[in-house]
C-alpha cells in the first residue's frame, strides 16, 4: 500500500467531507481515513425501533462521565459521520453569535473572525448542500448576499394553519432552511421522493443532503482521492523537533499501517479529535499534541437540546414531513428577558416507543396511532457556554472521560415556558389547541448533541489551540475542520457553519499552503 500522501483527512462528517470536496480538484494525492464503514441501504434504515430504540447504527462505545459512571454516547462512526443521521437543518449563525453576548449563565465570547468572513462561504455551502429556505422571514436572520438556492419546503395543511395562527398573535415563524435534494425540485419526469423518517435516520434514497452524498461522493470521483473505511487512527507522531506530524498510526481492518503526509487534517468530531490529540502525547508534547496552552479538550459545549411534545385533545395531525417550521422570536431575548433564550423548531415525528413512553401518565391505554394524531413535536435549543472544566480526558486504559456541567440552563427552561405560552395564546384563537398536555425529554451528556469547542481557535497561543486558519499553533502541518474550533456555539444547528469553515480552511490550504490559486482548479459547486 502506498503510504505517503500530500494530504490526509481523518473523518468524513460535515467538516471532513466538505474539505475533501474543496481540495479534490487540486490534483494532490489525498487520503481520507474513516473509522467506520458505509451504512448499508436496507429496510431497517427507516425502522424506528431498530434505529432509535436499539441503536442499530451506533457504535458500542463506552465513555465515562466526571463521576466515572459509564454511558453509551449517541454518536455514529460511518462514512458521512453524524451527518448521515442529522436533521439537515442548515442555519447560518447570526451576526451576534460571532460577538460577545451576555447570558443568564455568563458571557459567550467573541469569535476572532466575524460573520462577514463566513458569509461568502455560507453562500457556497448552501448551494453545495441544496439548501431550501426563504430570506427575510426569520427576525433573527443575518444579512446575506444571495437568495437560498431552492424555495422552502411546502407546509402541510396543519403546519400552514399553525404558521398563520402564530402570525396572528404577533410572532414571525419561518420555513426551516433544509438541506434536501429532491427530484421534484428539478424535474417533473421523475417520481417524487416523499420523506417521513428523517431526523436521526439514515436516508436510503440519498435525498438528505449529508456530507457523504453531497461532498465526499463527488470528491471520490477524482482519481487522486482515496477513501479507506474501517480505518481507526490510533495516534499521530511528530518528528524529532515536535513541530510536524510525520506518522499517522492507523488500524485498517485489523492491520496496523503507518501513513504520512505533508498536511494532516483532523475532523473526528469535537470529542474524538480532542481524544486523538491527547492519546498522541510524546516527549515534545507531554500533555497531548498542540497542548502548550493546556486548552486541548477544554471548553466542551453541547447545546441545551430537547423535545417538547404537545398532546392535544381535538386536533388531528396527519403531517408526513413535519420538520418545516421554525420560531426565533426569542433568540435575542423577550419582553420579560433581557438575555437570549434560543430557538424552536418543528422536528420529525417521534417514534412509537418514545411517544408511548411520554404519554404513559397522560393518556395511558391509548395506542400509538391514536397518540400520533394528537401530537405536535418541537425541538428546542439554547446556547451552552464554554467553561474550562467542561472537558475531555483519557482514563488510564485510554477510554474517554467527559467532565460536563450545564451552563446557561435557565435560558433553556425559559424557552420551554415561552413555547407553552405561545400555545395558550393560539388556543384562544382555535379550540383545537386549548388545554394542551405537554411532555418531553432533555438530552443529557450521552446525547452528545452538537458537540463543539474542545480545540478552539484564536490569535493567542496561550489560550487557544488553533490559529485563525484552524492550524495548530504548535504544529505546522496539523489542521482541524470539525466543530472543535468553535469558541462559542450560538443556539442554532452547527452543521452549516462547520461546512462553511471547512471551505474557508480549504481556500487557505489551496492558496497559501499548496500554492494553488483558485483559477488553476475546478471548484465549481454542484446543485
Amino acid at each position: 500500500m502506498h503510504n505517503h500522501y500530500d494530504i490526509i483527512i481523518i473523518g468524513t462528517g460535515s467538516g471532513g467531507s466538505t474539505l475533501s470536496y474543496k481540495l479534490a480538484s487540486s490534483g494532490k494525492k489525498i487520503l481520507i481515513l474513516e473509522r467506520g464503514g458505509f451504512i448499508p441501504k436496507e429496510k431497517e434504515n427507516w425502522d424506528p425501533h431498530e434505529v432509535v430504540t436499539k441503536g442499530r447504527y451506533r457504535p458500542n462505545d463506552t465513555w465515562y462521565d466526571q463521576d466515572d459512571k459509564p454511558f453509551k454516547p449517541f454518536i455514529h462512526y460511518n462514512v458521512g459521520g453524524n451527518s448521515k443521521m442529522y436533521g439537515a437543518a442548515l442555519f447560518r449563525f447570526r451576526e451576534s453569535d460571532f460577538m460577545e453576548v451576555n447570558h443568564f449563565g455568563g458571557v459567550s465570547p467573541e469569535w476572532p473572525l466575524q460573520y462577514d468572513v463566513y458569509e461568502p462561504y455560507y453562500n457556497e455551502v448552501e448551494k453545495l448542500y441544496s439548501a431550501h429556505g426563504k430570506r427575510g422571514a426569520d427576525p433573527s436572520e443575518p444579512w446575506a448576499t444571495s437568495e437560498y438556492p431552492l424555495p422552502p419546503l411546502a407546509y402541510e395543511p396543519l403546519i400552514k394553519d399553525l404558521n398563520e395562527k402564530m402570525m396572528q398573535i404577533g410572532l414571525k415563524p419561518f420555513p426551516l432552511p433544509m438541506g434536501i435534494r429532491l427530484p421534484q425540485d428539478y424535474t417533473e419526469t421523475e417520481s417524487p421522493v416523499m420523506l417521513e423518517n428523517f431526523d436521526g435516520f439514515p436516508d436510503p434514497t440519498d435525498s438528505k443532503a449529508d456530507g457523504h452524498v453531497m461532498a465526499l461522493r463527488p470528491a471520490l470521483k477524482n482519481k487522486n482521492v482515496t477513501l479507506l473505511t474501517d480505518a481507526y487512527v490510533e495516534k499521530l507522531d511528530t518528528d524529532a523537533s515536535g513541530t510536524r506530524i510525520n506518522k499517522v498510526h492507523t488500524i485498517v481492518k485489523g492491520e496496523k499501517i503507518i501513513f504520512n503526509a505533508d498536511v494532516v487534517i483532523v475532523a473526528c468530531g469535537a470529542v474524538n479529535s480532542a481524544a486523538l490529540f491527547l492519546r498522541s502525547a510524546n516527549d515534545k508534547h507531554p500533555n497531548g499534541l498542540a497542548n502548550s496552552s493546556d486548552q486541548v479538550g477544554r471548553n466542551l459545549m453541547l447545546h441545551h437540546n430537547g423535545c417538547l411534545v404537545a398532546f392535544t385533545k381535538d386536533m388531528i395531525n396527519d403531517c408526513v414531513f413535519q420538520k418545516s417550521l421554525g420560531l426565533a422570536d426569542f433568540y435575542h431575548g423577550s419582553e420579560d428577558s433581557k438575555f437570549p433564550l434560543g430557538e424552536i423548531q418543528l422536528m420529525g415525528r417521534n417514534d412509537a416507543d418514545t411517544i408511548l413512553w411520554l404519554a404513559e401518565k397522560i393518556y395511558p391505554g391509548k395506542t400509538y396511532q391514536e397518540l400520533k394524531q394528537m401530537t405536535i413535536d418541537f425541538w428546542l435549543t439554547a446556547e451552552d457556554l464554554p467553561h474550562p472544566d467542561n472537558r475531555i480526558r483519557l482514563k488510564k486504559d485510554g477510554s474517554i472521560q467527559v467532565s460536563y456541567t450545564r451552563t446557561n440552563y435557565k435560558a433553556y427552561e425559559k424557552l420551554k415556558e415561552k413555547l407553552k405560552e405561545v400555545f395558550v395564546k393560539i388556543g384562544e384563537l382555535d379550540n383545537r389547541f386549548k388545554d394542551i398536555q405537554w411532555a418531553g425529554y432533555d438530552l443529557d451528556i450521552s446525547g452528545m448533541s452538537h458537540q463543539n469547542g474542545t480545540l478552539r481557535f484564536g490569535t493567542d497561543p496561550k489560550n487557544s489551540v488553533l490559529d485563525l486558519n484552524c492550524k495548530t499553533h504548535d504544529i505546522e502541518n496539523l489542521y482541524v475542520v470539525d466543530a472543535s474550533f468553535f469558541p462559542s456555539c450560538g443556539a442554532f444547528n452547527p452543521s452549516l457553519t462547520i461546512a462553511a469553515n471547512a471551505l474557508r480552511v480549504g481556500d487557505h490550504l489551496l492558496n497559501e499552503v499548496l500554492k494553488i490559486k483558485n483559477k488553476e482548479i475546478e471548484t465549481s459547486v454542484t446543485s
